[in-house]
């Protein structure tokens, strides 16, 4: 049975954020992007512990794959079976912010 992914409302912010942004030059190039961010997160379903744990955080529920330049840090919640994406952070911005009381 595979894992449940939903998406913080953080990672909703970051996702209309990148969007918008791509959108500037192009709208259909912005979309496209969104939704390659997330079906990508859609792989987290089958393999939840795919992405790596995140360095900064050494918590072993905190993990990140990464797309093209992009951070996508997620919670791993295995007792409910659930995979929440905390945010979509461009890997030159650093650490990404993540905060406990974010949830879905």
């Amino acid at each position: 049975m595979d894992y449940q992914v939903g998406l913080s409302p953080s990672a909703r912010a970051d996702l209309r954020d990148i969007v918008r942004y791509i959108s500037l030059d192009s709208t259909d190039r912005g979309l496209r992007f969104g939704r390659f961010l997330i079906s990508h997160t859609k792989s987290l379903a089958q393999f939840p512990e795919l992405g790596r744990v995140v360095p900064e955080f050494g918590n072993n529920s905190i993990r990140e794959i990464i797309v093209r330049s992009y951070r996508v840090v997620y919670r791993l919640n295995h007792s409910e079976r659930l995979v929440e994406v905390v945010r979509f952070w461009h890997a030159a911005r650093g650490t990404p912010e993540i905060d406990t009381d974010d949830a879905i």
